[in-house]
């Protein structure tokens, strides 16, 4: 299974305070995770469908670890494990730190729609979109 690695800044507004990362800052992380996916990665190769219209319509998140602040980035694997006609599932593993190698701290997945904006409803993905999604298939 190929996934989609990128790092995430964990900032020191980030943490709570019992001093670890607080849940909707997880949360945020994880989105701006996404972001890199999905408005960096598939826009820069020409799929700008999801910038055009992308909701989360479900959210899971297991933490399997405390992670404290520090000042390295967080890795943070994705991967694809369902597509349907105007839906998918992202899952994620976010590290405590930058490495492969360090710890699973949070599993989560994000059901995503993709939206059509000016009609204010679900729209089918593209093929292009289903290719894209399909590189990150688990």
């Amino acid at each position: 299974m190929t996934r989609f690695v990128t790092q995430v800044p964990l900032r020191w507004t980030d943490q709570d305070s019992y001093r670890h990362l607080n849940h909707a800052r997880a949360v945020t992380l994880l989105e701006e995770a996404r972001i890199d996916l999905f408005f960096e990665t598939a826009a820069a190769e020409g799929i700008l469908g999801f910038t055009h219209g992308l909701l989360v319509a479900g959210l899971n998140m297991e933490y399997r670890r405390q992670i404290p602040y520090r000042p390295h980035p967080l890795r943070v694997g994705m991967w694809v494990d369902e597509v349907r006609a105007a839906s998918f599932r992202i899952c994620y593993e976010m590290h405590d730190g930058p490495e492969e190698s360090d710890p699973v701290a949070v599993e989560a997945w994000t059901r995503m729609a993709t939206f059509d904006l000016a009609a204010q409803r679900p729209r089918r993905l593209t093929d292009d979109e289903r290719v894209f999604l399909g590189r990150w298939a688990a």
